[in-house]
């Protein structure tokens, strides 16, 4: 795991040794890594040798998450793994009470290139949403918007963001309950304008294992709460039922999670993905399962 004092990045300086901590890392590592490879966020020209490599924009909050995804996508780096050039950006958005200084420092002192944006976000939104109404959908934008930016600045062909196994599971259960579709956070898409890659290098990777390895490393972390903690957001709730799914059968996670690696558009009432009315009593010898019959574009 490049341990040895003289050959370590120091974003690992002081890990812990503890067999615990290896198999934590080794296995956040490992789904990082699948789900890079699985999705294709880095194309096979990339790892030629004479390839100019792409430039990533990893967003960091100062959370657990962004920590972790800063980390590992380092230590893939670090091993040869992933033959891409990696900027770190903070967005501040001119929330009250934001640690300013605690990024910046930290990534000083760890040696990592990165962009500290300044944009005071906060003040539209507090002065765009009525009283009693959620902040999230218009801060995202915003924050979206100033990404996109700046990556595009930067000649960067990604924004890579720290969004988990966990935070996509909530996703799919938010649009379910409450948007009246089955849909989430996918681990790859293309932005609106068409010119920038959105990446989840982190989407098999459980929060629990975000909160543990940031929390053994002794990352600064800085709380997500800034512009005041509401009460009744849709995603805590969402959180609460499955942490108490999770509680009465551990695993389940998990289980919901693989589902959506497993759809079956024909087991589904969409007759936009599956053509309904074609189906014939007596479909051709080639086709064994209803899933062959070919879907709608």
């Amino acid at each position: 795991m490049f341990d040895e004092a003289d050959d370590i990045h120091p974003l690992f300086a002081g890990a812990p040794s503890t067999t615990e901590f290896k198999k934590l890392r080794k296995r956040i590592v490992r789904q990082t890594r699948e789900a890079i490879e699985h999705y294709g966020m880095v194309n096979e020209s990339a790892h030629a040798k004479d390839a100019k490599p792409p430039k990533w924009l990893v967003c960091l909050s100062g959370g657990k998450d962004s920590y972790t995804l800063l980390a590992v996508l380092y230590e893939l780096k670090w091993r040869g793994l992933l033959p891409v050039d990696l900027l770190a950006c903070n967005l501040d958005q001119g929330q009250p009470g934001f640690p300013a200084t605690v990024l910046p420092e930290f990534l000083e002192r760890m040696g990592v290139p990165h962009r500290i944006e300044y944009q005071d976000t906060y003040s539209i939104v507090m002065d765009k949403v009525p009283q009693g109404r959620t902040y999230c959908a218009l801060c995202s934008r915003l924050r979206r918007g100033n990404l996109y930016r700046i990556a595009r600045e930067e000649g960067c062909s990604a924004v890579v963001l720290g969004h988990h196994r966990d935070d996509i599971l909530e996703t799919f259960f938010m649009n379910l309950f409450h948007g009246g579709r089955l849909a989430t956070m996918p681990p790859k898409l293309v932005n609106e304008e068409g010119d920038l890659f959105v990446y989840r290098p982190l989407a098999h990777v459980a929060e629990v294992d975000c909160e543990k390895f940031a929390n053994a490393m002794s990352y600064p972390i800085i709380p997500c709460d800034l512009c005041g903690s509401q009460d009744g957001l849709q995603r805590q709730q969402v959180k609460q039922i499955l942490d108490q799914w999770e509680k009465n059968s551990p695993g389940r996670r998990q289980v919901m999670f693989r589902a959506l690696t497993n759809a079956r558009p024909s087991h589904l009432l969409d007759p936009k993905l599956f053509d309904f009315n074609n189906l014939s009593l007596n479909p051709s010898d080639e086709v064994k399962d209803r899933d062959e019959i070919p879907q709608l574009r």
